[in-house]
């Protein structure tokens, strides 16, 4: 039994969306010792981006938006079930159905406006919309392929707590109804599409999972059913040792362990959201990241241990659009509870913080958050560190801008001499400054930040260093 997770690029067009069905016929007929199929769908690409747009804009006062987005979401699903799906009466009632959606969207945009208002809670049901159109058209297509293929609202499956934005499942729950839904259905022949992202809380109320959350959804499933494999397709040919577009050799890696795979996601991988890692871990479910347009690839498969024994580095990836926050003072020498007051302050902004690092005279602490919050944080500890900084005990507390966290990763890292000289040598023989350096204990990261100016060809000079290029 596999979960297969389309992302919204695998779902991207009337082509991608007949790929897909081709794929999910080939795996529905192979030999398996547990046979069953779960497929999980993100929404078109691009079609969140413009729903929360258009959200956003009727917030503003701004309607036009949102009746152009009905009208053009409408179009782009009806296209796709127009050219791929020949029965007149599923094209019909797909048709029903996306409108019924879409005017369930305007109507709520429309509120919106009165209100002048976006809530966390509204947006999650505005962005989660785009999964439900989605998934009921891929399983109408897959139909129209001869699968049995079921549309299922993951709102019934996954349940929530109410941190709309970047809900956290109620495990327990979860896994019943999880259990209860699909498991009859897959031991039936059925194959569930089911929407990836969202979620819903025990109340019934729509939240979803952080953006790129289909893949968390299908781990998630995949942890409750016991599955063989969690694929997740995507355009790309597996994991590769560095994001192509800064490292045009950069190759795709056939194996990586969880924890590398964890570190790479959570310092900007892309390719899979860092949560997914979670319930594979927890329930030895090996991932397999694989490419929609190139299904021949093996991709990149993610298990506990790698049976390939590679020393040294995997993987190097960079995190943008983050700001560097530093409180600095010599008055810190020695007090106790700087890091606790300051760290408490960024919790009550419900800010994450990406890294860390902090002197060894305690004359300052710098750490990492996204740039969007820099403001707030910066504010918030200048409040906080109001009397130190009258006092003079600490001199300043202020952010950089325009840096980038470059995350060198690899399990094979750990225990073995010389790994960070060779990273800092390779940035020194190119006179690149490093603002601030953290390791973890783990010793499978060394992350550091650069200016952003710098980025690109630091991220080069250390994937040459440890000639991680293809041929």
């Amino acid at each position: 039994m596999i979960v297969m997770k389309f992302g919204g690029t695998s779902v991207g067009s009337t082509d991608a969306f007949a790929a897909v069905a081709q794929i999910v016929a080939q795996q529905a007929q192979a030999q398996r010792e547990r046979p069953g199929l779960v497929v999980v769908t993100s929404a078109m690409s691009g079609v969140t981006n413009t729903l929360i747009h258009a959200a956003q804009a009727a917030a503003g006062g701004d309607e036009a938006p949102y009746r152009e987005a009905r009208n053009q979401l409408l179009v782009k699903h009806q296209v796709v079930a127009g050219q791929l799906i020949e029965d007149n009466v599923e094209r019909a009632n797909l048709g029903r159905l996306f409108d019924s959606r879409l005017r369930e969207f305007e109507r709520l945009c429309r509120s919106i406006a009165v209100l002048g208002e976006l809530t966390p809670r509204g947006l999650d049901v505005v962005s989660g919309l785009g999964e439900r159109l989605s998934a009921p058209l891929l399983a109408a297509v897959l139909r129209a392929h001869g699968l049995r293929a079921e549309f299922v609202d993951a709102s019934e499956l996954i349940i929530t707590d109410d941190t709309f934005g970047s809900a956290n499942p109620i495990w327990a729950e979860t896994e019943r109804r999880i259990q209860s839904r699909l498991l009859p259905m897959v031991q039936s022949g059925v194959i569930p599409v089911v929407t990836g992202f969202v979620g819903a809380t025990e109340q019934g109320v729509p939240t979803t999972l952080g953006r790129g959350g289909s893949d968390y959804s299908a781990a998630l499933i995949g942890a409750a059913l016991g599955v063989d494999e969690v694929q997740i397709w995507t355009d790309v040919d597996g994991v590769m040792t560095a994001d192509p577009r800064m490292v045009p050799n950069a190759r795709s890696l056939p194996e990586l362990t969880y924890e590398e795979m964890a570190e790479l996601a959570y310092y900007g991988a892309k390719v899979l959201h860092p949560k997914t890692v979670t319930p594979a871990l927890e329930c030895q479910i090996p991932l397999r990241v694989l490419n929609t347009f190139n299904p021949a690839h093996p991709g990149t498969r993610i298990v506990m241990r790698s049976q390939t024994t590679s020393p040294g580095v995997k993987a190097i990836t960079a995190i943008r659009d983050v700001g560097l926050i530093t409180v600095a003072g010599r008055g810190m020498i020695g007090v106790p509870g700087i890091a606790a007051r300051t760290f408490a302050s960024v919790a009550r902004e419900a800010v994450n913080v990406l890294m860390i690092s902090q002197s060894s005279s305690e004359q300052s602490i710098c750490f990492v958050v996204p740039q969007a919050d820099s403001p707030q944080v910066v504010d918030a500890l200048q409040e906080e560190f109001r009397q130190e900084l009258e006092r003079h005990l600490i001199d300043s507390v202020g952010s950089v801008e325009q840096i980038v966290v470059i995350a060198v990763v690899g399990s094979g890292m750990r225990g073995t001499p010389g790994i960070a000289a060779r990273v800092f040598n390779a940035l020194g023989a190119l006179d690149i400054n490093v603002v601030a350096i953290a390791q973890g204990a783990s010793e499978a990261n060394i992350s550091l930040v650069v200016s952003e100016a710098d980025a690109v060809q630091a991220v080069r000079a250390i994937h040459d260093a440890f000639q991680l290029g293809g041929a």
